[in-house]
């Protein structure tokens, strides 16, 4: 990506933020907030999924 894009590209990011009203960014973020399901596999990555994956596989 070129500089001129880089710019642009981050130029426009900023404009969109700052056009969108308060109130509907905080809404946009608390969704995003609960889409993550596992606080577990934000701290410790893959791992405690795998494992969880593993055990339901050799239960069912």
């Amino acid at each position: 990506m070129a500089n001129d894009d880089y710019v642009k590209y981050v130029t426009q990011r900023i404009v969109k933020y700052m056009d969108t009203p308060k109130n509907e960014r905080r809404k946009d973020h608390k969704e995003i907030k609960k889409e993550e399901q596992f606080y577990s596999n934000r701290w410790f990555g893959v791992l405690p999924f795998a494992f969880r994956l593993f055990l339901q596989k050799r239960k069912g």
